[in-house]
């Protein structure tokens, strides 16, 4: 690597990294915007993303992701990581055809294998399309449907192993706001009829790789196969390096970005951001402590596979919280000063009335 190549500190990269998120200042971003900029949205539980939008965006409401969700604009599915995400409409199709490969490994995992062991995997999925073809159900019933066809199986473990095959959708009301926890009864259907158009059958990894950058950029190879979850793309990144600018961290490592994106300042301030549980900001990079300290991330490790809603002081991760009916709970991770006390209380009374399900706004509680 060159002499000559910029060192960027911690902070510049957390100033960056919040200006990309959109949490320096709420931004006057439609929902569907947003939803584009950030490439997609995890979405474990039903309102982790209005919580991640109402940080990010003036005057945003339920409503106006309700109604994207509702108006098949935006769609629930496994994605990135094999996890859950929300996407527009527009980015599914490339997006599941490039992490389509990721998605099916899962079959490998003993979990599926000894369930699906001896049957083709191309006749499942025909059967699964043939019996999913112009309706939506619940994935047990398609379960329950595939044993018929494949008996003495698992009908959930066939119905979702059948998920990992082809582009399916999970359509409202499942991604609809009302659950700070898991869903039961996923409801599922086929992305292409839902959508109105076919999938896309090619992978674009340097689509994926320069949407990423936009939002997460300056980042490392390993960040972005972290995020993503895919391994390998060395190669993609070294195609695209003619295209991207050059920047190391302060351990060396090489970071690359879009040649036009901007880099935040290191001593611009940064708002008290509260975030749901599983954001992307949070968790879009190997190395995460441009938003997190090491000892902050061990501190959460834990209980992380189950969601740790976070907020940020100053840029970083200092402190978590929790919602019951009657109260939200803020837990910081050190001794606060009093006006970042008062900035975290203040944060937390928009975000009590945000997410009051009757007008009654939880009590606001420190511990």
């Amino acid at each position: 690597m060159s002499a000559g190549v910029r060192a960027l500190t911690r902070r510049v990269l957390n100033r960056t990294l919040l200006e990309r998120q959109l949490l320096t200042r709420r931004v006057s971003r439609t929902p569907r915007e947003a939803i584009e900029h950030l490439v997609a949205m995890q979405a474990q539980v039903p309102n982790g993303p209005y919580v991640g939008l109402w940080a990010r965006l003036e005057n945003f409401r339920r409503d106006d992701l309700t109604s994207l969700l509702e108006g098949r604009d935006v769609v629930h599915a496994t994605m990135l990581r094999g996890t859950q995400h929300l996407a527009r409409g527009e980015d599914f199709g490339w997006l599941r055809a490039t992490v389509a490969t990721l998605v099916r490994s899962a079959l490998a995992q003993p979990y599926y294998a000894a369930q699906i062991e001896g049957i083709d995997p191309d006749e499942l999925g025909r059967a699964g399309r043939g019996m999913l073809t112009g309706r939506t159900l619940q994935r047990r019933e398609l379960g329950d449907l595939l044993v018929h066809r494949f008996p003495g199986r698992s009908p959930g473990r066939l119905a979702e192993a059948f998920e990992l095959l082809e582009a399916l959708v999970h359509p409202p009301p499942h991604p609809i706001w009302g659950g700070w926890g898991h869903r039961r009864g996923t409801p599922v259907a086929l992305a292409d009829e839902w959508l109105s158009r076919p999938i896309a059958d090619a992978s674009q990894p340097e689509t994926m790789v320069l949407r990423y950058l936009a939002a997460f950029g300056p980042a490392s190879v390993m960040d972005v196969q972290a995020w993503s979850g895919m391994t390998r793309l060395r190669e993609i990144v070294e195609g695209l390096r003619p295209r991207l600018r050059v920047f190391r961290d302060e351990q060396g490592a090489e970071l690359f970005d879009l040649p036009d994106a901007p880099l935040g300042e290191p001593d611009a301030p940064a708002p008290v951001r509260f975030l749901p549980a599983f954001d992307n900001a949070v968790l879009g990079h190997r190395d995460r402590t441009r938003v997190i300290s090491e000892e902050n991330r061990r501190r959460i490790a834990p209980r992380a596979s189950a969601g740790v809603p976070l907020f940020l002081v100053d840029g970083f991760v200092e402190g978590s919280w929790s919602l019951t009916r009657d109260q939200l709970r803020m837990a910081p991770f050190r001794p606060l000063t009093d006006a970042e006390t008062a900035a975290v209380r203040d944060e937390a009374t928009h975000l009590a009335r945000f997410v009051a399900p009757d007008g009654t706004e939880p009590a606001i509680i420190m511990t």
